[in-house]
This record gives structure tokens, C-alpha cells and sequence, in this order.
């Protein structure tokens, strides 16, 4: 053979793949030219590219030569047979465990007890409803908290669109909604209502299952309409301790209310009433003894007050309730019908502690109308006075009570200066000094020197003790820095400071002051202030 040949024969045979091996594709060629292994680059095969990444890519598959299967040989029977001897046993396979419940959640952990507590923290600001319905559906445990009575204390219940006027299918779906709340009431009333104590309803126009409310003791109608003398004496004899009615801006007759009353009887504690024509009646039943122990008393005016003032016989308002201790004649003109041709004094209010006749500045109240109200009423601690322009200093220093504490004496748009008292303040704070926590002379027409004569009594309050004063109104007076500087320092406990429109004092400083560092603040300006009035 020619060398040459030899050569290009061994050449073949040299770069000849061993036997055995697969053929190279030029896939294969590129990976290992572009990507060798360790180089820490990969490749990335798309459809019309071949992309050269960093980092080390995923595993490619190679394709495997197929290895032909070689028939495996059995070893001999004694062989196999000390095989299985020797090969350990397979532990049996453990006992299913049960099957368990599923996780109730965190509300079924909470004991019963701290659940009615945390409801209770609720139910004292939001009421009942809706929270307590909603809450039952949680869970049992949840349910089973909010279905106690003792959280159903105090309800109110008002219908779907209250107050609302309906327009076209609203009204018809808001009747189907009031029928719903009723469904609803009947099924929660024999359970939930059993510890009612306080009961309001507002805009509510059908009856009410009374027998589900034995211990109902206050009773709320607020705009409701079509109450009748026989839904108010089931209700009376179906609650034995109910003896609170507040039925303020409702219509409802007073043959019922009197009728209400008649059947309460000695068990009547507390009454609010709104103005209208037929308070008359209702306060003829109250003068001819028929609530003995009625404890307040309350008649306002509603939205649209009446021009007709209200005669209200003191001396037999006395003698038909004795007890009363709160009496509130508001926002209506009251005119007290005169004692009669002897004269005779009535009994009083010997528990009388509030007494509030804040109306408007045509008022009647004089201080002979005042001392026949306030006779043998030694425990006086509230006197609200405000709108009243003729009452007078010395006919307030002639009244029995030595223990007051609030005394509201605010004139509130009156413009007839000349008519109002210009000296006396100092009867009122020396008589009170000692207990007076509350003091209100806003519009009143005392002079300079009057003023710091009155406040100048808190500086030296028996005993060098600090005044009990808290809350101050000046508004609208003629009160000086001088003054309003010596009260402040003589009461570090006053919280409330009103010195709006008052024209003595330096611009900047009139307006009102509330809590302890803003009073303070005040000081110090007219500490620091110069002395010119604006």
C-alpha cells in the first residue's frame, strides 16, 4: 500500500467515533463551541435565534443511546430462599387514627363569661341593635352570649324609613320591610325581652307586645302617631314596674295619657311632656294627686312652639306632687296664675334639686313668681334662670336654698340695656361663694366696679381655701383684665372661661376658653397685655 493511503487511512480511523457512540448533530456542536461546560454561560433556544445567557441554565436533555436489555440471571432456589429469611420484615402499618373535627376557630375559644363581658362594653354604646342580631350568627358560642337578656336592657326600635318620605315603590317596600322588623320582634320578644328595662320607640305605628316586657320600667315614644288610651292601659297593667313616660313630640290624645296616669298611679316617677293644648288636661290629672310620687316633671316646647302661655297654679302643683325634685318649664312663656284673695303659701318642694325655667327673653317670671315656687326648697342645687330679665339680684338672695352649685342667669339677645340691673352681683357670689361651681352671667348689664366686687369674693373663700368654681361666663359684660386675671389665679380649677364681646378687654382675648392650659394661656396674655381696651 502507498504511504499516502496508510496515512489517510489511519487518519479515518483515528477521528472514527468508538464503537458504540452516537453521531454529533450540530446542535450539539454549537452547545459545547458557544456554552462549553464550566464557561458559566448557557444557551437559549427560541424560534428564530439561538441566545448565549449568563449563568448556568437549566438541564438539557441529550439524547441516550438505547442499551439493549440483557436477560438478568435467577439465582439459585436455596440461594433465594436465605435471601427472604434474611431481608427484615416490613413493620405493620399503624392504626388509622380517627377522624378529627374541624377547627371551630378563635370566637368557640373565648369563655362564655369574658364574651358577655366584651359585649356588654358594646351594648353600652351602640345599643342592642343591630350588633347583637348580627353576632348571633357567627357561631354557637357567640350565639348562645348575645341571647342573653342582660344585654337587652336598653332597646330602640325604629322602623325602615323613618322620618323618610317613600316615592313611588319605596313606600310599598317599606312596608314589607316593617312587616319583616315585626316577624323578626315576635321571635326575639319572648326570649330576648324578658331583663328590658328601657324601651324607645321612634316613628312606630304599630302595637307592641307588652306581656314579653314584665320588667319594662321606661317607656319612649318619639314622633309616633296613633296611640290609643287602650294600648297605653294594656301596657300599664302588663308592666308592673314601668313608671317612666317620655312621649315628647308625639300625638297622642290626652284622654290617653290621662288615662295612662290614672291607672299608674302612685308608682309614677318621672313624666316628659311637649306644650300643645291639651298639656292642660294632663296637668289637671297631676294637680288632683293622681302621681303622688312623681319625681320630674318636664314640659317644652316642640318644633313649632305655641304663642298661648302656660297658667300653671303653683300652690297646687305643690300639694298634688309633693316629691317633685326635678321641674323643667323650657322654651314656652309661663305665666303662674295668682295665689288667690287670702294669700295662702303653699307647702313648697321640700326635695326640689333642679328647677330649669330657661325660655325665651319675654318671659314672665318675676321674683315674686320665683319665691312662690322655690318655698321651702332648701336643697336647691340647679337654678337655670337664663332668658328670665326679670328676675333681680336681691330676689335671688332672698330664696331659701344655701347650697347651689349651677346658677345660669345668661341673657341671650336682649338689646333693651337700660331696663337690665346695673348693681347686685356681689349678693349672688357672696351668698354662694363657698358652693358655686357653675356661674353664668353672659349679657347681663352689671358695671366694672360691680363685676370685680362679685368676682372678688372666690379670691377669699373661707378658710383660704380655693373657690369650687369650674365654669365662668362673662359674655357680653363689662368685666375688666384686672378682674378676669384675679379670678383666674384665685380658681386654678376652672375648666371654662367665656369673655366673648366683651368690650373691656384687649382684642384677641375675646373668645372662650376650654381646659385648664388654654385658661391658663389666657393669663399670661393679659398678664402681659397692655392696659388699653379696644
Amino acid at each position: 500500500m502507498a504511504p499516502g493511503v496508510a496515512r489517510r487511512a489511519r487518519r479515518r480511523v483515528r477521528g472514527a467515533p468508538p464503537a458504540g457512540a452516537r453521531a454529533r448533530s450540530a446542535e450539539d456542536w454549537w452547545w459545547d463551541r458557544l456554552a462549553p461546560s464550566g464557561s458559566g454561560y448557557h444557551l437559549l433556544q427560541s424560534d428564530s435565534m439561538l441566545l448565549v445567557l449568563p449563568g448556568p441554565g437549566p438541564s438539557r436533555a441529550r439524547a441516550h443511546r438505547r442499551v439493549a436489555r440483557r436477560p438478568q440471571r435467577l439465582p439459585p432456589v436455596g440461594a433465594r430462599a436465605a435471601a427472604a429469611k434474611a431481608r427484615p420484615r416490613p413493620a405493620p402499618a399503624p392504626a388509622p387514627a380517627p377522624p378529627q373535627a374541624p377547627d371551630p376557630g378563635w370566637g368557640d375559644r373565648i369563655p362564655l363569661e369574658i364574651l358577655l363581658q366584651i359585649f356588654g362594653l358594646l351594648v353600652a354604646v351602640d345599643g342592642p341593635m343591630p350588633f347583637l342580631g348580627r353576632a348571633a350568627r357567627v357561631c354557637r358560642r357567640w350565639h348562645e352570649a348575645a341571647s342573653q337578656p342582660a344585654l337587652w336592657h336598653t332597646v330602640t326600635l325604629s322602623p325602615p324609613l323613618a322620618g323618610r318620605h317613600p316615592k313611588g315603590g319605596a313606600k310599598a317596600g317599606g312596608a314589607k320591610a316593617e312587616e319583616k322588623l315585626l316577624a323578626s320582634l315576635e321571635c326575639l320578644m319572648p326570649s330576648r325581652f324578658s331583663q328590658l328595662q328601657k324601651l324607645t320607640l321612634i316613628h312606630w305605628k304599630s302595637q307592641l307586645v307588652s306581656e314579653s316586657c314584665p320588667r319594662l320600667t321606661f317607656l319612649k315614644l318619639s314622633d309616633c302617631h296613633g296611640v290609643t288610651p287602650d294600648t297605653l292601659i294594656m301596657l300599664a297593667r302588663a308592666c308592673p314596674q314601668l313608671h317612666s313616660l317620655d312621649i315628647q313630640h308625639s300625638m297622642v290624645e290626652s284622654t290617653a295619657i290621662v288615662s295612662f296616669l290614672e291607672e299608674v298611679g302612685p308608682r309614677m316617677r318621672k313624666l316628659w311632656l311637649t306644650y300643645s293644648s291639651q298639656t292642660t288636661a294632663i296637668l289637671g290629672a297631676l294637680l288632683g294627686s293622681c302621681c303622688p310620687q312623681l319625681q320630674v316633671l318636664e314640659v317644652s316646647s316642640g318644633i313649632n312652639p305655641n304663642s298661648n302661655p302656660l297658667q300653671l297654679p303653683v300652690e297646687a302643683l305643690q300639694k298634688g306632687c309633693p316629691q317633685l325634685q326635678v321641674l323643667r318649664l323650657l322654651n314656652l312663656m309661663w305665666l303662674p296664675k295668682p295665689s288667690g284673695r287670702v294669700g295662702t303659701p303653699g307647702p313648697g318642694f321640700p326635695n326640689l334639686e333642679e328647677l330649669c325655667l330657661a325660655g325665651p327673653t319675654c318671659s314672665f317670671v318675676s321674683d315674686e313668681a320665683l319665691g312662690r315656687l322655690l318655698r321651702g326648697s332648701p336643697n336647691l342645687r340647679l337654678l337655670d334662670l337664663r332668658g328670665c330679665a326679670r328676675i333681680t339680684p336681691a330676689g335671688l338672695c332672698d330664696l331659701p336654698c344655701q347650697e347651689l352649685q349651677q346658677l345660669h342667669l345668661g341673657l341671650y339677645g336682649m338689646s333693651d340695656w337700660p331696663t337690665l340691673a346695673k348693681e347686685g352681683s356681689p349678693l349672688l357670689t357672696h351668698k354662694w361663694c363657698h358652693t358655686l361651681r357653675e356661674l353664668d352671667l353672659s349679657g347681663q348689664g352689671f358695671s366694672e366696679k360691680d363685676l370685680e366686687q362679685a368676682l372678688a369674693v372666690f379670691s377669699g373663700t373661707p378658710g383660704h381655701s380655693h373657690a369650687a368654681l369650674c365654669s365662668l361666663n362673662l359674655r357680653g359684660t363689662r368685666v375688666t383684665p384686672s378682674t378676669v386675671s384675679s379670678v383666674i389665679s384665685s380658681c386654678p380649677g376652672l375648666l371654662y372661661l367665656n369673655l366673648e364681646s366683651c368690650r373691656c378687654l384687649p382684642r384677641g382675648l375675646k373668645r372662650a376658653y376650654r381646659g385648664p392650659e388654654e385658661v391658663r394661656w389666657c393669663l399670661e396674655q393679659l398678664l402681659t397685655s397692655t392696659p388699653s381696651p379696644s
